[in-house]
């Protein structure tokens, strides 16, 4: 298994627990997915790719429907993609995805969290370089050869594929998500979630202490409504 599987792996045990964190998540890209390219899921593929991943968090239908009728509002904000980037505690690299209709509030919050967690906020392009930006698509594993499928779809740029108790996952470069979703919806295999990652290059190994120094920092930042996503480069500790 390549390092997409073993990144996937160790995030599935943590984060994003919480039902109404991943719905706020969501409901703000339903907002930008409907300002992009409009309320038709039909002919908005992004649109598409969103409403899935509502349902595999089993986000309600009128909540969906509530959220593409707001985001048709004109008079209503748009929200801004703003990356943070900055170490924690022991050089462990940080990488902050948010989605936010105001940057100076953002701005000010991620900062104080570093701060207060002795940590602190760098410049564009301190750590971006160190993770690969990927896309993953989840397809049902029913009736597929796995490996027939990864040759078939590696034209598309597909890297990795490997299945998993909830399905097929399927990982790519970011570039290639739009290839691949279209392959996958003229063959008819259903896209049960999609979405993007940033896979760290290399991990950082901390002891036990150091480790919960370093997760003070990330659970304050994914406590804050403006932050979609997290990476960070310090190796997961197993819990076996």
């Amino acid at each position: 298994m390549g390092r997409a599987f073993e990144f996937r792996k160790a995030r599935k045990l943590k984060r994003w627990s919480a039902m109404s964190k991943a719905f706020t998540r969501i409901g703000k890209d339903i907002v930008m997915a409907v300002k992009e390219g409009g309320p038709d899921p039909d002919s908005n593929s992004r649109l598409r790719a969103v409403i899935q991943n509502a349902k595999s968090v089993n986000m309600p239908k009128e909540n969906i429907e509530r959220a593409i009728k707001r985001a048709s509002d004109k008079s209503l904000g748009d929200f801004k993609i703003v990356l943070f980037e900055g170490y924690a505690p022991h050089g462990v690299a940080i990488l902050v995805e948010t989605a936010t209709d105001n940057n100076t509030r953002t701005v000010a919050n991620i900062r104080s969290y570093f701060n207060k967690c002795d940590g602190s906020l760098g410049t564009s392009g301190s750590v971006i370089f160190m993770f690969d930006h990927t896309c993953n698509f989840r397809i049902p594993a029913n009736g597929i050869d796995v490996e027939e499928l990864e040759l078939e779809l590696i034209d598309y740029g597909v890297d990795e594929v490997f299945v998993d108790e909830d399905g097929i996952l399927i990982y790519a470069p970011f570039e290639s998500f739009g290839a691949i979703q279209s392959e996958l919806e003229s063959r008819g295999i259903e896209i049960l979630s999609s979405g993007f990652d940033r896979i760290p290059q290399v991990t950082k190994k901390l002891t036990p202490e150091q480790a919960a120094d370093v997760e003070k920092l990330l659970e304050k930042i994914e406590e804050d409504d403006d932050v979609q996503n997290v990476y960070h480069t310090m190796e997961e500790i197993s819990e076996n």
